[in-house]
């Protein structure tokens, strides 16, 4: 099969896998405080535990704090006491055959933006990184992943964000406030707190 007619998350699991390989586990991340080496268990961790996932998900609200302390248990408990090797293999094989998220629709849905802005995370800490072109389709694919993630970097003057490739295509939250203009990919990165490394225009 094509590497293009494989669904974004996929191919992304994939080229995260390889530069998680090839860099090692003491290589620097966007994520603060983490190296590859806590990025790939928190990836692993997250396609094994479905009790971890509740941390992850409700770890920004008051409630989420028990609940976040032990979805970060479990990843330094995995980084510690297995080898950086099988981690990095975890987390190219996916998840196991009885999660939900091994059914396309559902990895594709959950998967595309948190593969694509971790695979980023990486390849940006790294010296003379350079922006990917990602086809049209696949920016088409993290459009919502943008406009979901906006919804939480809006303040209270709100947020217009504006694709760069799509003329006319925009989405506005609140009142208006800051335009963010860039292709998806980047809004994503910015909406989702990694906004040195993004590539946008704020006005």
């Amino acid at each position: 099969m094509a590497s293009s007619s494989r669904p974004l998350s996929d191919r992304e699991r994939a080229g995260l896998a390889d530069l998680l390989d090839a860099l090692g586990p003491d290589a620097p991340t966007c994520c603060v405080g983490w190296t590859t080496a806590h990025l790939a268990a928190h990836l692993a961790v997250r396609d094994r535990r479905p009790d971890a996932m509740p941390g992850y998900g409700l770890e920004m609200l008051p409630v989420g704090g028990r609940l976040a302390g032990w979805s970060h248990r479990l990843e330094d408990r995995l980084r510690t006491a297995t080898p950086y090797a099988a981690v990095v293999d975890q987390v190219r094989s996916g998840p196991p055959r009885w999660s939900p998220m091994r059914l396309p629709q559902v990895g594709a849905a959950v998967n595309s933006a948190e593969f694509t802005i971790h695979h980023e995370d990486v390849r940006r800490a790294q010296p003379g990184w350079q922006p990917r072109t990602l086809p049209g389709a696949d920016q088409d694919a993290l459009w919502p992943a943008a406009r979901m993630f906006a919804r939480r970097a809006t303040g209270r003057d709100g947020l217009v964000l504006r694709r760069s490739d799509a003329p006319g295509v925009e989405k506005r939250l609140g009142a208006g406030g800051r335009t963010v203009t860039g292709e998806p990919l980047e809004l994503l990165l910015w909406v989702s707190g990694r906004r040195d490394v993004a590539r946008v225009t704020v006005s």
